[in-house]
């Protein structure tokens, strides 16, 4: 197997996101490295269900789990069953079996809102950005729960994406693709999360604006913030992968760590090209 470029050669070396000014995101201390998903951060825990409480379940006996300041990535076939399952950990589907918990707390009951209240950070594929509103507006809009000074926070999110920096005051759906997902990410960060689910942040960009996201990525784990995250790119984002999960009609159909998911030749074979 060859060695993984993202790990040795990308991100941030130091563990932490640093402002010009002298500002930091700092890494999370304790980060556990535990492979045993009974001690993750997040879990969904043999999760059941489907839209509605009467519809047909589309996730059966589903585990997902990420660790503090680790990256997990979900792939799959289409309709594999990939987004419902991150959105299951979000409360956005009737679980009618399993549960979810995050920091060791029971959410499994608690609406999408209240679970950001609770540190739980989402960007959905589409729809994600407000495009009449300027690139500070839409940040503006990420710290609707917060109370405190967020001025520190934006000036991290826009260290980390200077583009955003430079476009500021620009309408957000000027923007391209890659820097609506930019914008997107960084209100999503404004709410100072714990854990961060991205649907699919890489749908439609070039490869190259694809490798700039997954370095951007990499750098908010180093922080120590959870990333848990859908790709149709699987080989790419198995390589920044701490876990990986491959779903097959909703359910685990091979679970490890994105090395060992490169390598495994049934999974090269079946979804990832050979």
């Amino acid at each position: 197997m060859t060695s993984n470029p993202y790990q040795d050669d990308r991100g941030n070396k130091d563990r932490t996101i640093t402002n010009p000014s002298g500002s930091t995101m700092t890494a999370a201390t304790g980060t556990d490295h535990e492979m045993n998903t009974g001690h993750a951060f997040l879990i969904g825990d043999s999760m059941t269900g489907g839209y509605g409480k009467t519809g047909p379940d589309i996730l059966h006996d589903c585990t997902i789990a990420v660790n503090r300041g680790e990256i997990a990535v979900i792939v799959g076939p289409n309709g594999a069953g990939k987004s419902t399952a991150m959105k299951a950990t979000f409360g956005m589907l009737h679980l009618r079996e399993g549960s979810v918990r995050l920091g060791g707390e029971d959410i499994t009951d608690l609406t999408p809102q209240a679970r950001v209240a609770k540190g739980m950070g989402f960007v959905p594929q589409t729809s994600n950005i407000f495009t009449s509103m300027t690139v500070e507006e839409n940040l503006e809009m990420g710290a609707f729960i917060r109370t405190d000074d967020f001025r520190d926070t934006m000036a991290q999110v826009y260290d980390l994406f200077p583009i955003l920096k430079e476009k500021r005051n620009q309408a957000a759906g000027e923007l391209s693709g890659g820097q609506r997902q930019q914008v997107a990410v960084g209100r999503a960060l404004m709410t100072q999360p714990k854990v961060l689910l991205l649907d699919e942040p890489t749908a439609g960009v070039s490869p190259i604006v694809m490798d700039e996201l997954f370095d951007r990525i990499i750098e908010v784990a180093r922080t120590g913030i959870s990333i848990l995250m859908v790709e149709q790119n699987a080989r790419q984002a198995l390589e920044i992968a701490d876990k990986g999960y491959v779903l097959v009609q909703g359910a685990n159909a091979h679970t490890g760590t994105g090395k060992e998911l490169l390598a495994d030749p049934e999974v090269r074979q079946s979804f990832l090209g050979g």
